[in-house]
């Protein structure tokens, strides 16, 4: 539910849903993709003990 939101306010995870569908990816294929994305993103987040930034994702 997260990344459904995601995908329609968030402009990073907009772009990288929209480019897998551009590349024939099916949609619940490129859901899962962004899902794996934001999971490494915040894992790296709480590693590095940082803020979100959206240019760097």
């Amino acid at each position: 539910m997260t990344m459904l939101s995601s995908i329609q306010c968030n402009p990073v995870f907009k772009r990288f849903y929209e480019r897998l569908k551009a590349q024939g990816k099916i949609p619940k294929v490129a859901l899962i993709a962004c899902m794996r994305k934001m999971i490494v993103v915040l894992n790296t987040m709480i590693k590095n003990q940082e803020s979100w930034r959206g240019e760097v994702a």
